[in-house]
């Protein structure tokens, strides 16, 4: 059987702006995040959910951040954020996705913008070595 996971979808287009979404559904998963990993797959991202503040530590590679509430809209973006930097509370998030470095720009991403996310997308590597 082959593992699934979530799409992020622009709310209002319907448009698929991340096909493969993988979730950080537990505390290790949370904890753990990105550290380690070559990179995110390009079509790629972690959902990180009840989260406002994150860390780059021990990440090999910039990411563009997505910070969202309840509703799943964008309250802050963050482009090529450096590995070993931090982002501490932002006010209003709820959860966070991190996505490769140009996501934002490549799929015009902004602040106010609204997602829903939809199962089942076939899994991509996580990039682990």
């Amino acid at each position: 059987m082959t593992k699934q996971t979530p799409q992020l979808q622009d709310k209002r287009s319907g448009r698929t702006i991340i096909p493969h979404l993988e979730m950080a559904s537990n505390l290790w998963t949370q904890t753990i995040g990105l550290m380690g990993r070559k990179e995110i797959a390009r079509e790629g991202g972690l959902f990180i959910p009840h989260c406002n503040a994150i860390h780059t530590a021990f990440v090999r590679f910039p990411i563009d951040v997505m910070f969202l509430d309840e509703d799943l809209t964008v309250v802050r973006l963050i482009s090529a954020l450096p590995p070993w930097r931090m982002i501490g509370f932002v006010r209003g998030a709820k959860s966070v996705v991190e996505l490769p470095a140009g996501t934002l720009r490549q799929k015009q991403i902004v602040v106010g913008q609204q997602f829903t996310l939809h199962p089942s997308a076939p899994n991509l590597p996580s990039g682990r070595t």
